[in-house]
């Protein structure tokens, strides 16, 4: 059976399906779920939960009422748990916590570089600039990355250094472009946990250094980014820059990092994001993960594990490593 953590608040909207049928768009409340289909007036005849997250400001108080309602429920564990949104739009912000950055900078260090101290201070500088100039790390993301939150994570074949991130993502509901910080959160509807891994092995191009980082092949691959279990509005998350944000693989905590450590919040990542390109209902912008990764234990991800990610007030995913089926070129 599958670990469903309680999130926040008096109800979460997710995307499930029954007995392999079609997906639908539910309300999750006390372990059962509502299919959002037989709530009428909802946008989109509350068939998707992007439908919803378009027209957020109507479809919130009538998904309040519809908690509160004595409609049909489905068992939640007789359900399929899919990503909780198709997202149109990833936007990936890297370099975001400041523990993470010092790690990452001391373990791609060469072999014969600066001492570990001195990549540490220059790489804490290198930080406080960042904030001091307002420019976060951003990047592009593909939807077809997305898998659910208790889907297997299938490594390639190719890839020789797969390695978690748990992140805290934002879900678009109002459109955004080029929005002020003081206002980015208005634009947010909900949050949800991504996992967004990374080939370590493919980040930077090494027949090409002058081009820089190769985010196509590291970031995307189809499972790469496991999603949800829900999205749970945020309202009832309370503040984003205070929540705990824990991994573990095989039992072992490897992550455990409040988001107090992030060197640009949720606002500042959405607005800055927004002066380049037009948000829309459903986007991620996913806001960097906390140290702790493979990069760091000096363990990278294997067939046969199992990561377990927690955020606090979002519940939980749980991903089973796989390896990737020799005829996968035919599939």
């Amino acid at each position: 059976m599958e670990d469903h953590a309680h999130p926040s608040g008096p109800f979460a909207v997710g995307t499930f399906s029954s007995g392999g049928g079609p997906r639908f768009a539910g309300l999750v409340r006390d372990g059962r779920v509502l299919d959002l289909r037989t709530v009428p007036g909802l946008p989109g005849g509350g068939a998707t939960t992007r439908g919803l997250l378009e027209r957020w400001d109507d479809a919130l108080p009538l998904l309040h009422a519809a908690s509160e309602s004595g409609g049909e429920r489905l068992p939640l564990d007789g359900l399929a748990v899919h990503a909780p949104v198709e997202p149109r739009q990833i936007l990936q912000s890297g370099a975001n916590y400041r523990t993470h950055v010092i790690d990452l900078a001391v373990a791609h260090e060469p072999e014969g570089g600066r001492p570990a101290e001195q990549v540490r201070e220059e790489t804490a500088a290198m930080m406080d600039r960042r904030a001091a100039e307002d420019r976060p790390y951003i990047f592009i993301g593909l939807p077809s990355s997305v898998t659910g939150p208790y889907d297997d994570v299938v490594i390639p074949s190719w890839c020789e250094k797969p390695d978690w991130e748990l992140e805290l993502a934002a879900v678009i509901g109002r459109p955004a472009y080029r929005v002020p910080a003081d206002e980015a959160l208005e634009h947010v509807a909900a949050y949800t946990i991504a996992n967004d891994l990374t080939a370590r092995e493919a980040v930077f191009r090494r027949d090409m250094p002058e081009i820089g980082t190769d985010w196509l092949r590291a970031k995307n691959p189809p499972t790469f980014t496991p999603l949800g279990p829900y999205l749970v509005p945020s309202a009832f998350v309370g503040d984003p820059g205070d929540l705990r944000v824990t991994l573990r693989l095989n039992g072992d905590v490897m992550q455990d990092e409040s988001t107090k450590d992030m060197i640009f919040g949720v606002a500042r990542l959405v607005a800055y994001a927004s002066q380049a390109v037009r948000l829309l209902p459903g986007d991620l912008v996913l806001t960097g993960s906390p140290a702790g990764n493979g990069m760091h234990w000096g363990r990278l991800l294997r067939p046969g594990d199992v990561m377990e990610g927690s955020i606090t007030g979002l519940g939980a995913q749980r991903n089973l490593c796989v390896a990737e089926p020799a005829d996968v070129k035919g599939a």
